[in-house]
């Protein structure tokens, strides 16, 4: 039965926006010994290797390490230069860049990567985190089930939280103006769909990062939404990969320079052309 819930919630997209009921080298492995309940990483390792945590009915749960081939460049939290006006203790959401950045100050911050949900274009500008929750519950929206029955009626009761439910260890809650906006920054039981588009949600973070933010996140504490203008202006434009992320278009240019292009021979009568290792590793047709 397990299976069958976890399934069918990753198979909505988590659809999480609803109400509810420094670069590291070193490789993570499951091996490792699981950081406890509540500890700090104390190392490169830890960040991203397995968590004991502790579910809602007080039982010890290990959240998996991160497998090395989700921990992209723009996935994995590092510190980098930052030059947005924020300041220091604010979180800074750019679903169009699909990164999370939690303003250090002095010019600097620490970057999350982020998987974006078609809610999570939705609400821009300031909020504030007014709630916080730990293995957090989820239900369907009224209008959900009505227009998608197909997908959430089976969740109308609500899931409650733990290891099955989409929302994965940790939300944050965003409100404006004493209200909820109903735009969440939570975890994930699909870590591969960080630095993605989905079809569903808000804002998602692997597991290990959410736990640590919302450690570090006061309640009361600002965020900022980016629009799209915002995210060009200062992120410059993207563009998609073949593997569904997205990177800065001067760096995906930059790195077409750079490769290096070779020539192939042609028949008589026609004309050489340039092809890219690349392109010519790909069988014709």
């Amino acid at each position: 039965m397990r299976f069958a819930v976890t399934a069918a919630a990753l198979a909505l997209g988590l659809a999480a926006c609803a109400p509810e009921t420094q670069e590291s080298t070193v490789t993570p492995t499951q091996s490792q010994s699981p950081l406890a309940p509540g500890a700090s990483p104390a190392s490169e390792s830890q960040v991203y290797g397995p968590r004991l945590d502790l579910l809602p009915g007080g039982e010890t749960y290990t959240i998996p390490a991160v497998r090395q081939a989700y921990l992209t460049e723009r996935n994995r939290r590092q510190r980098v230069a930052y030059n947005g006006s924020e300041s220091a203790g604010t979180l800074v959401v750019d679903p169009f860049a699909r990164v999370l950045y939690h303003v250090l100050g002095g010019g600097e911050a620490m970057r999350f990567g982020i998987a974006v949900g078609r809610q999570g274009k939705g609400f821009s500008g300031n909020a504030t985190v007014q709630r916080k929750q730990a293995w957090p519950s989820w239900t369907p929206t009224a209008n959900m089930i009505r227009t998608e029955p197909q997908l959430y009626a089976e969740f109308a009761g609500g899931v409650s939280g733990g290891p099955d439910n989409p929302l994965g260890s940790r939300a944050l809650y965003l409100y404006r103006g004493g209200r909820d906006t109903y735009y969440r920054i939570h975890g994930t039981m699909d870590p591969s769909s960080i630095g993605k588009a989905t079809s569903a949600g808000c804002i998602r973070l692997f597991n290990q990062d959410v736990m640590d933010l919302f450690d570090e996140m006061a309640i009361g504490a600002r965020v900022h939404v980016r629009d799209q203008a915002e995210s060009v202006r200062l992120e410059g434009p993207m563009i998609n990969t073949p593997e569904g992320y997205v990177v800065p278009a001067r760096e995906a240019q930059a790195a077409t320079a750079a490769v290096p292009v070779t020539t192939v021979s042609a028949p008589v009568g026609q004309v050489s052309a340039p092809v890219s290792p690349v392109e010519s590793a790909v069988p014709s047709r």
